[in-house]
């Protein structure tokens, strides 16, 4: 029995794999192969024939950032003259119009500005709170711990406070690959690994919910790969505060880190090694908006249970040249061309809806910059 056959047969049933098993895996280029024990190994936690996605916006409040991550696009340094911040009533209008389509949850991310107060976030929390009832999945670690910085408050306080002024959930942005050696290369002020984790862990303490990512195609080996996911699935065992996992390639276009961009295969072997070696994360979302729509339908056969978000908005990825967009009734063709039943879910990954046999939404929305 070939290598990659006996360790797929291990995972299969119910063994783990380690550091060397999860290099051997990448190594290989059986990606079918992967695909198929990936597929099986998602039915088993997942078996009824339903793919999920929720209705969502991404609101980028500000692009001011000093944190100068080299693979971005979006950011402008802060004094920049096309630095921005949203103002409430503009972020607010945003959310009104999210809500009239049917969404749940609210996205919001920005860059590390140092001019803004952490009273900022929480009493920008609370008027969204008072005004809408919706699913605030925002601000990631680097986010967090720039509050850590201007409050000069402990990091447990900090999240304590936006869990009360209305912080829901935290997304796992800013992941991109968990070792130091790989960030310093690419994202020096970005902190270390142990940074991002001690975020997500404290959240999770504090009974809050989030994701985790993973950014391959920054140059880093294939050990760094693999450690990342040793170190959410390590991670996921002391806290189960990891609701799913998303991991896409590197969009280099207008970026200061010049790489060869990973092709298709390369990103759909990255979904199946992630539900191989993380057997503790429930949900592996497709992440249609760097890899594009059939990219996205094909992940649903490599592991993948949920069609992420609509993403009614996005400019982040956008500002790299990836301009992927769909809507509500495109992604419901697309998971039942996959030979799956849509589902609309919550960020808790409650089921809201099921749509029947050509089923659609009645109010659907056209992208909004």
């Amino acid at each position: 029995m070939a290598k990659i056959d006996a360790l797929l047969e291990r995972a299969l049933n119910g063994e783990r794999l380690g550091l060397e098993e999860g290099i051997a895996l990448w190594e290989s280029d059986e990606i079918e192969k992967l695909g198929w024990a990936a597929n099986k190994l998602m039915e088993r936690r997942h078996p009824e024939p339903i793919t999920t996605f929720v209705i969502g916006r991404n609101i980028n409040y500000t692009n001011v950032c000093d944190t100068y991550c080299r693979f971005c696009a979006f950011y402008r340094a802060p004094g920049s003259d096309e630095g921005y911040v949203l103002s409430n009533e503009e972020i607010f209008r945003k959310i009104q119009e999210t809500i009239d389509v049917g969404g749940t949850e609210i996205l919001m991310q920005g860059g590390t500005n140092p001019n803004l107060p952490f009273s900022y976030y929480t009493q920008l929390l609370r008027e969204i709170k008072k005004r809408f009832d919706i699913h605030m999945h925002s601000f990631s670690p680097a986010e967090i711990l720039k509050m850590k910085e201007v409050s000069g408050l402990p990091l447990e306080e900090v999240i304590r406070q936006l869990k009360e002024a209305g912080l829901d959930s935290i997304p796992g942005g800013g992941a991109e690959i968990l070792d130091d050696r790989t960030r310093r290369k690419i994202s020096r002020l970005k902190g270390s690994w142990r940074d991002w984790m001690d975020v997500m862990q404290t959240a999770h303490r504090l009974g809050m919910h989030t994701t985790a990512t993973m950014v391959i195609g920054f140059g880093e080996s294939l050990e760094e790969r693999v450690l990342h996911l040793l170190r959410i699935r390590e991670a996921q065992d002391e806290t189960g505060g990891f609701l799913a996992f998303i991991v896409w390639t590197f969009q280099p276009e207008n970026t200061y880190l010049q790489r060869e961009k990973l092709p298709p295969e390369e990103y759909l072997k990255a979904v199946a090694i992630s539900r191989i070696m993380l057997d503790n994360i429930p949900n592996l979302q497709s992440s249609w908006v760097t890899m594009g729509p059939e990219i996205g339908k094909l992940s649903l056969s490599y592991g993948c249970n949920d069609f992420g978000s609509t993403m009614i908005e996005e400019n982040v990825v956008s500002a790299a040249g990836t301009t992927y967009k769909v809507n509500t009734n495109m992604i419901l063709r697309l998971i039942r061309e996959a030979g799956k039943i849509p589902a609309q879910r919550n960020t808790k990954y409650e089921i809201l809806r099921i749509f029947k046999e050509d089923e659609t939404v009645e109010k659907d929305f056209v992208m909004q910059n």
